[in-house]
C-alpha cells in the first residue's frame, strides 16, 4: 500500500518579502516611485528654470524654500480630507491636482510669480497625500508588523529615489530645457494615479462628510495635541530630524572650508540618506518586531551623538562616516510607527499621518534654516558640533516624556528599553 507523497508546508515570506507579497501594496509602492521620481527631477528643472530667468540667487533658493513653507499650512487646515472622503478617491485628486500645476509650470507663458505659486500648491497638497497614503497602508497591511515595514520601505524608496533623481534631473538637464523636464514630473503624477484608480481598493472614509473642511482638520489637530501619548511620539518623530538636517544644510560651506570641492560636496550630501537606508533595512530585515520596539529609544538617544566628532574638523572620510553614522540612527522610526498607529484613534487616523508629515517636512526646512543662521557666527564644524551635544539632551527629554506617556503596564519596558 502505497502512501500519499508528503505536502511540503507554504512558505510564507518574512520581513520586506512579506509586504512585497500583498499585490495592493506593490501598486502603492511602485506609485510611490512614479510620482517621487518626477518630484525630484521636477525640483531641480525648477530650480534651474528660476536661476536661467532671474539670474537671483535668492529667488532660486525660494524654490526650494517653498517646497517646506506650505506644508504646515497643507497639513493643519487641510488634514481632515485624509479622513472624510475615500482614500482611494483623495489620493488621485492629489496627484491630478499636482499633474496640472506641473503642467502649467512647464509652459512658456507662465510667469515667475506664477511657478512659485504653483510650487507651493505643490507642496500644500502634499502632506495631505502622504498622510492618505500612510493611513490607507494600515488599511492594507494591518496595524501590526506589515504596516511597521511598510512605511519602512515607503521612507527607504524615499531617501534612494532622491538621490537617483538628483542624478537622473542633472543629466536630463544636459539634454533638454527645464520646461521640457518638467514634463517628466506630468508623466509622474499621471501615471501613480493611474496605478492608484486602477491597482487600489475602494474604501469607505473613516468620519462623515459633515462640517467645514478647515474646521474639522484644527478640531483633529487638538484632539491628537491633547492626548499625552500622541504629543509626546509626534514630538519623537519630528526633534530628531529637526537636529539631523545640520550637516546636509551646511555641506557646501563646510566642503569649501576643508577644500574638498563639487565631488566632496555632493558626497557629503550623500552620507545621511544612505546612512538612513542602511539602518532602516538592518532594522527591518534583521530584527524581530519586539527587538526593533525594544531598541527605539536607547538608539534614537544616541543618534545625535557622532556630531561631537565635527569638533575636531574631520575630513572628507571622516566626515562621511559621521554623517552616515548618524543617519543610521533613523531606524529608531520603526518601533516609533508601532506605538503611533497603536496610540492614535481609527477616526483620526489620516489626520495624524498627515499632521506627522507636514510636521516633519516643516520642522527639516526650519532646521536649516537655523543651522544657516548658526554658522554665520560661528565655524561650520563648531555648529555641527554643538547640534550634537545640544541636540543629544534634547531628544534625551523627549524620551523621557515617551516614557512617561506610555500605559502603566508598558512603562516599565518602555524606559527599560525591554
Amino acid at each position: 500500500m502505497s502512501s500519499a507523497p508528503a505536502v511540503a508546508p507554504a512558505v510564507t515570506p518574512a520581513g520586506y518579502a512579506a509586504v512585497f507579497a500583498v499585490r495592493e501594496f506593490r501598486t502603492v509602492f511602485a506609485a510611490h516611485l512614479l510620482s517621487l521620481l518626477g518630484i525630484v527631477v521636477g525640483e531641480i528643472a525648477l530650480s534651474v528654470l528660476v536661476y536661467r530667468l532671474t539670474g537671483s540667487p535668492m529667488l532660486t533658493a525660494l524654490t526650494f524654500a517653498l517646497g517646506f513653507l506650505p506644508y504646515v499650512a497643507g497639513g493643519t487646515l487641510l488634514s481632515g480630507i485624509a479622513d472624510r472622503y475615500p482614500a482611494r478617491r483623495v489620493l488621485v485628486v492629489c496627484d491630478l491636482v499636482c499633474a496640472g500645476a506641473a503642467a502649467t509650470m512647464a509652459l512658456p507663458a507662465t510667469p515667475i510669480a506664477g511657478l512659485l505659486a504653483l510650487r507651493c500648491v505643490l507642496a500644500a497638497v502634499a502632506p495631505v497625500f502622504g498622510g492618505t497614503r500612510a493611513a490607507t497602508l494600515g488599511d492594507i497591511l494591518g496595524e501590526g508588523e506589515l504596516f511597521v515595514l511598510g512605511r519602512s520601505l515607503i521612507r527607504i524608496v524615499s531617501q534612494g529615489a532622491q538621490l537617483a533623481g538628483f542624478a537622473a534631473g542633472g543629466v536630463l538637464l544636459t539634454m533638454a530645457s527645464p520646461r521640457e523636464v518638467l514634463v517628466a514630473t506630468v508623466v509622474g503624477f499621471l501615471g501613480s494615479a493611474a496605478l492608484l484608480r486602477f491597482g487600489t481598493r475602494r474604501r469607505p472614509s473613516r468620519t462623515g462628510t459633515g462640517g467645514a473642511l478647515v474646521k474639522s482638520s484644527l478640531s483633529g489637530a487638538r484632539q491628537l495635541f491633547a492626548d499625552r501619548r500622541i504629543r509626546a511620539l509626534l514630538l519623537l518623530s519630528w526633534v530628531p530630524p529637526f537636529l539631523l538636517v545640520a550637516p546636509e544644510a551646511l555641506a557646501a560651506p563646510y566642503a569649501d572650508a576643508i577644500g574638498v570641492g563639487p565631488v566632496g560636496l555632493g558626497l557629503l550630501m550623500c552620507g545621511m540618506p544612505v546612512g538612513s537606508i542602511v539602518g532602516e533595512m538592518l532594522a527591518g530585515s534583521v530584527l524581530s518586531a519586539r527587538a526593533r520596539e525594544r531598541i527605539t529609544l536607547p538608539v534614537v538617544a544616541v543618534t545625535l551623538l557622532p556630531f561631537l566628532a565635527y569638533a575636531f574638523r574631520p575630513s572628507l572620510g571622516w566626515a562621511l562616516l559621521i554623517v552616515a553614522l548618524a543617519g543610521t540612527g533613523m531606524a529608531y522610526t520603526l518601533g516609533l510607527d508601532q506605538w503611533f498607529i497603536a496610540a492614535v484613534p481609527e477616526e483620526l487616523r489620516g489626520r495624524a499621518m498627515t499632521l506627522q508629515t507636514a510636521g516633519m517636512m516643516t520642522i527639516q526646512g526650519l532646521g536649516m534654516a537655523l543651522a544657516g543662521v548658526a554658522a554665520e557666527f560661528a565655524p561650520v564644524h563648531a555648529v555641527v558640533a554643538g547640534v550634537g551635544l545640544v541636540g543629544t539632551v534634547s531628544v534625551g527629554l523627549v524620551v523621557r516624556l515617551v516614557v512617561r506617556s506610555a500605559p502603566d503596564q508598558d512603562r516599565s519596558k518602555v524606559g527599560s528599553g525591554a
